[in-house]
């Protein structure tokens, strides 16, 4: 079987970030209805276009929304972060949506 997802780098068109956001979220809320396994979050940060510096808050709002897809971070720029608090956090989200929460790592600058 072969299974689907997107990734989703909050682009802002037209609007601000906060339409970009209410998009992503949208987006994901189809995504699950059509039955993609997995949606991607990334992380941008200092990009005018891109919406998306905060995959772990996202990835707590796209999961409370939907009812099936696996919702992850594609991915924390470590290097920015305490990696104590990375995992702190995705344990929470983990036991809030158990089984559904994956979390991936990344290295470039975040932009």
């Amino acid at each position: 079987m072969l299974r689907l997802g997107v990734l989703d780098q909050s682009p802002v068109r037209g609007g601000g970030a906060a339409d970009a956001i209410h998009e992503t979220l949208e987006l994901a809320e189809i995504c699950d209805r059509l039955g993609y396994y997995r949606y991607w979050l990334a992380e941008h940060h200092a990009t005018p276009g891109l919406a998306g510096s905060s995959p772990e808050v996202l990835i707590g709002q796209v999961a409370a929304r939907t009812s099936r897809i696996r919702v992850g971070s594609g991915g924390v720029m470590l290097q920015h972060y305490s990696p104590l608090k990375v995992a702190e956090s995705f344990r929470v989200l983990e036991a809030l949506f158990p089984g559904r929460v994956d979390l991936g790592i990344g290295r470039a600058p975040g932009s």
